[in-house]
């Protein structure tokens, strides 16, 4: 992405940032550290997101698979912002959320197609993944299911006195969820240090927000109950770690929790079922070229003498055989014993 392309012209991320009610946190500099390892991880959430397409369409992925291309910055950006001991929670679109936490690819690939070296070891699939070794508490199939946990999560931190918070992800179609309203409510009366980012994609399944939000700036979804929200350009892996880390010194501090909405784009269908005609080739392809996440740190990267193109070349490829290396391990490693069926259950 050129960076005059993106002075001629604002996204509608950024369109939407400029009117919000909250006070938008300014993108900072990054580093050349902190731009490198924004773009690998990112890329590996990219790369890892293309293979399981590909493994979808070979017939290896069952039930439902939902990517998270395009959205890599929201994420990425978050957990540059993080302590450790900071918890994540979100919905069904995570395999971006489990690698950003540090989840092993192999793990993650092997548990979508279904193999016991899966990180639930093959029963979970794409949607129902947890590592309490890296605080990830799961993606979650129900939708705005996750906010009520999430916000446990963080009424745990409270009660615990740890200074850790939560962050709970979900979408512009699970903000309208009545328990979302509830957790809400528990979470400013109780002071929790709950993150609450919503990652507007634009359009939940299929619908446009203009079409299904009676209030369409998200980040103002809390104001009946007190809590602060601002909107963020979501595909700035930059201003995303600004605004998280304004939000967790709030949380942090005792003054409860804080809503982000993170204006952002995905560039498939809500599904790999979905072939989101409800939107025009020329819509997603405007997006790609102007606003994608991953080109905005490249040409930054470039710009600056950070690194060189054969240098990002040689990330990609990199990064291309951590993946290549985690869809051969999913393809070939043996399905759960029967036996299976009988843990993890209470009788």
């Amino acid at each position: 992405m050129a960076s005059a392309a993106s002075a001629r012209t604002k996204s509608a991320p950024a369109r939407a940032a400029a009117k919000s009610s909250g006070s938008a946190a300014a993108a900072p500099q990054f580093s050349k550290e902190q731009e490198l390892s924004a773009y690998r991880e990112m890329l590996l959430i990219r790369r890892f997101e293309e293979k399981a397409g590909q493994l979808y369409g070979m017939g290896l992925i069952g039930g439902f698979c939902h990517l998270y291309i395009g959205q890599e910055a929201v994420v990425t950006g978050m957990q540059m912002a993080l302590n450790e001991g900071d918890q994540i929670i979100t919905g069904y679109r995570d395999h971006g959320h489990m690698l950003a936490c540090g989840m092993d690819p192999k793990g993650v690939m092997a548990e979508l197609t279904g193999r016991r070296g899966g990180l639930s070891r093959g029963k979970g699939g794409s949607m129902h993944m947890f590592s309490k070794e890296k605080h990830f508490y799961g993606g979650h199939g129900i939708v705005g299911g996750q906010v009520s946990l999430g916000t446990g999560l963080a009424f745990a931190n409270h009660y615990r006195n740890n200074g850790s918070a939560s962050m709970i992800y979900f979408g512009d179609g699970a903000a309208n969820q009545g328990q979302v309203y509830e957790s809400f409510n528990m979470a400013e009366l109780w002071k929790l240090p709950a993150i609450f980012i919503i990652e507007n994609n634009r359009y939940a399944m299929g619908t446009a927000v203009s079409r299904s939000s009676a209030q369409q700036d998200f980040s103002r979804r809390g104001l009946s109950f007190n809590i602060p929200g601002e909107q963020v350009d979501g595909m700035d892996v930059r201003a995303v770690m600004a605004a998280g880390a304004k939000a967790l010194d709030w949380a942090r501090s005792g003054k409860g929790p804080y809503i982000l909405e993170m204006q952002t784009y995905r560039y498939r269908g809500h599904s790999m079922s979905d072939p989101a005609k409800y939107r025009s080739k020329e819509e997603v392809q405007k997006m790609r070229e102007e606003h994608d996440p991953i080109e905005q740190v490249r040409a930054r990267i470039l710009r600056a003498k950070f690194a060189t193109e054969d240098d990002l070349k040689a990330i990609d490829a990199k990064v291309r055989a951590i993946v290549a290396e985690a869809a051969e391990f999913a393809s070939n490693d043996p399905e759960p014993d029967v036996s299976e069926l009988w843990t993890d259950i209470t009788l």
